[in-house]
C-alpha cells in the first residue's frame, strides 16, 4: 500500500490521471512522455491485487483493517476506469466471420474521452486482455455488474479476432494475432485471455445465459454459421482451445513459451470475399520465434492451473508442473548479481514480465507445494531491494544492485512501480494460503 499510494501520487497528474511513464525520485519529477494503456493497466492491477489482499485481511477475522482501508480504494477503482475512457476509441473491424463496430482501447492516450486512436495497429489484443483480467477481478471484489458488462463485451471483441478459417483438412487454423492490424500469432495475445475465460465460465455455470457464436463451416470451409451456445460452455471450450493452440504451437523443447508465430502467409491483413461478403483472410505463420520470455510462460501457468482447477483435468496439472519447474530452472539465475539471491532478467519490460510469472507459481501453489520455493525468490528480491535501497517511497528498478550513482539515469517506470506493489501484495495471499 506504501508503494501504491507514492506511485499514485507521483505518476498520476491531474483529476484526469494522466498517467506519466517515467518518475525520478531524486528530481521529483514526472516524464512528459505518457504510458500506454498496458502500463495503465498495471496500476488497476495493484489496486485489484491490494484490494483482494484487503478482503482475505477481514476474512481471517482483521476487520478494523478493511474499514480503514476497503471503500476508499474502490472509489480509486473507479476513478481509474472512468479516466481509462481516454484510451477508448470506435472503428469498424472486418473480421473472419464479420463487420462491425467496436469500441476499445487504443496504444495512447487520446485527449478526450472516447476519442482515442484506435484503428489498424494502434489497437492490440493483449492491452484488452489484461484489462478483461483486471475488469472481473473488479467484479469479483465489487460485484459491480458494468465491470463484468465491460469484460464480456471486450471478450468478444477478442475471440472476434480467433482465426476460425478452415484448413484443407477443416480443422480451424486457430490463433489470435497481435491486433487487428498484424498477421504474427503471439503468445501474449493468446495466452492470458485463458484465466479471464474460464473465471467467465464459472460466473455463468450454474445460469442458463445464451451466447450467440459465430464459426466457419467444417465441411465446405467457407460458409459463415451461427449457434447459439451456453455462456459457461462457450468460455470454457474457448480457454481450452486457445491453450491447446498456444502449447501445440509455441511450447519449446526446454519446457517454456517461445514469443509468437512468425513467417505469416499473407504478410499484411488481407480480405477475401465468401458469397458477396467481405471477410478477413485467414492467416498461416510457420516459423516459431523467440526469445521466451517470462511472463508468455507464466500467462500458460496460470492458464493450466486453472483449467485444471475447474476440469479436474491431470493433463492440465502435468503441463502446469512441467511449466513452473521449466520456467525457473530457465529464467531463475542464482547468484548472478548478489550471492545467494535469485536473478529474474529485467531487461526492457521485464520487472512487469516477471510479476506475471510469481502470479502463476501462485496460481499453481495449492496443487503444487513445490513452486513455494520459486515464490520465495521474488520475496528475498523484493526485501531486499525494500531493506536496502527503499528511497522516498521508491524502489529501483533492480532490486538487487539498487540506484545508479548518476540521479539522471534514475527514472522509475510507472509500471514497475506498481508491479511491486502488486507483488507484495500477491505475497501476502500467498502467505495466507500457505
Amino acid at each position: 500500500m506504501e508503494l501504491f499510494d507514492n506511485s499514485v501520487s507521483s505518476f498520476f497528474i491531474g483529476d484526469e490521471m494522466v498517467m506519466a511513464r517515467y518518475y525520478n525520485p531524486n528530481t521529483g519529477k514526472p516524464s512528459d512522455e505518457k504510458g500506454s494503456i498496458w502500463m495503465y493497466t498495471s496500476s488497476v492491477e495493484a489496486l485489484n491485487t491490494i484490494l483482494k489482499s484487503i478482503k482475505n485481511q477481514k476474512d481471517k477475522g482483521n476487520t478494523v483493517f478493511y474499514y480503514k482501508h476497503f471503500d476508499k480504494y474502490v472509489q480509486l477503482l473507479q476513478k481509474l476506469y472512468n479516466n481509462a475512457d481516454y484510451y477508448l476509441g470506435t472503428f469498424t473491424l472486418t473480421s473472419y466471420t464479420q463487420t462491425a463496430e467496436w469500441t476499445v482501447y487504443g496504444v495512447h492516450r487520446g485527449d478526450v474521452k472516447g476519442q482515442a486512436k484506435v484503428e489498424g495497429i494502434e489497437n492490440v489484443y493483449d492491452d484488452q486482455m489484461w484489462l478483461i483480467r483486471e475488469l472481473l477481478e473488479s467484479y469479483k471484489l465489487t460485484n459491480n455488474t458494468n465491470f463484468l458488462e465491460k469484460a464480456e463485451y471486450l471478450t468478444a471483441y477478442i475471440l472476434d479476432g480467433w482465426d476460425c478459417t478452415r484448413d484443407e483438412n477443416g480443422i480451424e487454423i486457430g490463433g489470435i494475432t497481435w491486433g487487428p492490424g498484424y498477421v504474427t500469432k503471439h503468445a501474449c495475445s493468446n495466452a492470458p485471455i485463458i484465466s479471464s475465460l474460464v473465471w467467465l465460465h464459472e460466473i455463468y455455470k450454474d445460469k442458463d445465459d445464451i451466447i450467440q457464436c459465430r464459426y466457419i463451416d467444417a465441411v465446405d470451409k467457407k460458409s459463415r454459421k451461427e449457434q447459439k451456445l451456453k455462456k459457461s460452455h462457450y468460455y470454457l471450450s474457448f480457454a481450452e482451445k486457445i491453450y491447446n493452440w498456444q502449447k501445440h504451437h509455441l511450447l519449446r523443447a526446454d519446457g517454456v513459451y517461445d514469443d509468437m508465430m512468425g513467417g505469416c502467409a499473407p504478410r499484411n491483413p488481407q480480405t477475401e470475399i465468401v458469397d458477396g461478403v467481405i471477410y478477413r483472410q485467414g492467416i498461416v505463420c510457420r516459423d516459431r520465434v523467440g526469445p521466451a520470455i517470462s511472463y508468455n510462460s507464466g500467462a500458460m501457468l496460470s492458464g493450466a492451473s486453472e483449467l485444471h482447477r475447474v476440469t479436474g483435468e491431470k493433463q492440465y496439472y502435468t503441463d502446469a508442473v512441467n511449466l513452473a519447474d521449466a520456467s525457473f530452472s530457465y529464467f531463475a539465475k542464482k547468484g548472478a548479481e548478489l550471492p545467494g539471491y535469485y536473478t529474474y532478467d529485467i531487461s526492457g519490460f521485464g520487472n512487469w514480465f516477471n510479476g506475471v510469472l510469481l502470479r502463476g507459481f501462485i496460481d499453481l501453489y495449492p496443487y503444487y507445494k513445490n513452486v513455494g520455493a520459486y515464490v520465495d525468490t521474488f520475496q528475498q528480491n523484493l526485501d531486499y531491494g525494500y531493506e536496502n535501497y527503499f528511497y522516498k517511497g521508491f524502489l529501483p528498478t533492480n532490486l538487487l544492485m539498487g540506484w545508479d550513482n548518476d540521479i539522471s539515469k534514475n527514472d522509475t517506470e510507472g509500471m514497475f512501480s506498481f508491479t511491486f506493489a502488486a507483488e507484495y501484495a500477491l505475497l501476502s495471499q500467498y502467505e495466507l494460503l500457505k
